[in-house]
């Protein structure tokens, strides 16, 4: 009598996604470039966040910007409007960014000329969290309309990043946010983790967010 073998698909894609991220982090540190990798649900003012930052450290440091979308350039152009280069991605309907996607982008990049890439992953809070780029660095974007409750929701995706923003502290007044328990849940799934509250669109909070990620770039620059 035959027997059927099941092939685990999805655990192979992972671990070939794994594999991948490590040769995309090995060519970055060849570069010696710096990668960030963005994460947030659609709305959270991901992109605006994202421009804020360029436009402080784009004189400072030799930028280049990865964006990720299910369809259009419309983040790409607005990254690419700050002066700096950008490849845009089109998953074509995934919901997130991929190993193999940000090695075929990286291949357009002049890394040889390049101190960081600011990649901007898919809005999500679930599947990014399964997908390791090569990034040096995670980031997980919140924002006050989407409600206290989501390091609770989504834990691996607190769990998997370096830090986190909180943006859109402007509309603190207008929503019933709890700030204390969004912190108590952030820090019982990461404890220690950076946290920076701030308002991309009003400045508030964001000079602490950009001198942290500044001095990030700078040690990685340090490191022989």
């Amino acid at each position: 009598m035959s027997t059927t073998q099941t092939v685990p698909v999805v655990e192979n894609i992972l671990k070939a996604n794994d594999q991948l991220a490590q040769t995309n982090r090995a060519l970055l540190d060849a570069h010696r470039t710096f990668a960030v990798n963005f994460m947030a649900s659609p709305g959270a003012g991901k992109t605006t966040l994202i421009v804020r930052t360029i436009h402080t450290l784009k004189d400072r440091y030799r930028l280049a910007g990865i964006d990720g979308d299910i369809a259009t350039t419309l983040d790409a152009d607005r990254i690419a409007a700050t002066g700096i280069p950008a490849v845009q991605i089109n998953t074509g309907g995934a919901c997130h960014l991929d190993a193999v996607m940000v090695h075929n982008a990286l291949a357009q990049v002049d890394l040889a000329n390049t101190d960081a890439i600011i990649i901007e992953n898919v809005g999500n809070l679930i599947c990014p969290a399964s997908f390791p780029l090569g990034a040096h660095l995670n980031v997980l974007i919140a924002s006050v309309p989407e409600g206290a409750d989501k390091p609770y929701k989504y834990p691996p995706m607190y769990r998997g990043v370096q830090a986190v923003v909180l943006n859109k502290i402007d509309l603190l007044p207008y929503f019933d946010f709890d700030l204390a328990y969004f912190r108590r849940g952030v820090e019982a799934l990461n404890p220690g983790l950076a946290f920076f509250p701030l308002s991309a669109k009003t400045g508030e909070g964001f000079d602490a967010w950009v001198q942290w990620l500044a001095g990030q770039i700078s040690d990685y620059a340090s490191q022989k």
